[in-house]
């Protein structure tokens, strides 16, 4: 994807946002808004918005669970197996 056919001006949006609207809906690129001359929004239809959070989270598991691993903060799977098969359930080390 070129952003750079996806920036469009504030008075664009203003004057066509039925039409923006619809072209996202139909899996439209994003569109950069640009106010001044400068880029100051980025706008996308709601799909594409949750499946970037979701992304975004699970990105952030992955950092969360590195973090432990490079802290030490891990046990071998077969403990772990071991305490939730004792019925306890809890991750302590």
């Amino acid at each position: 994807m070129r952003y750079s056919e996806q920036v469009k001006p504030v008075s664009y949006l203003k004057a066509n946002a039925a039409d923006v609207l619809r072209n996202l809906a139909d899996g439209g690129a994003p569109l950069v808004i640009t106010q001044n001359g400068e880029a100051r929004a980025v706008l996308q239809d709601v799909a594409s918005y949750q499946a970037t959070q979701e992304t975004l989270a699970l990105l952030k598991l992955l950092a969360l669970g590195a973090r432990d691993i490079d802290a030490g903060k891990v046990s071998p799977a077969r403990d772990a197996i071991a305490r939730l098969r004792k019925g306890r359930g809890d991750a302590a080390a």
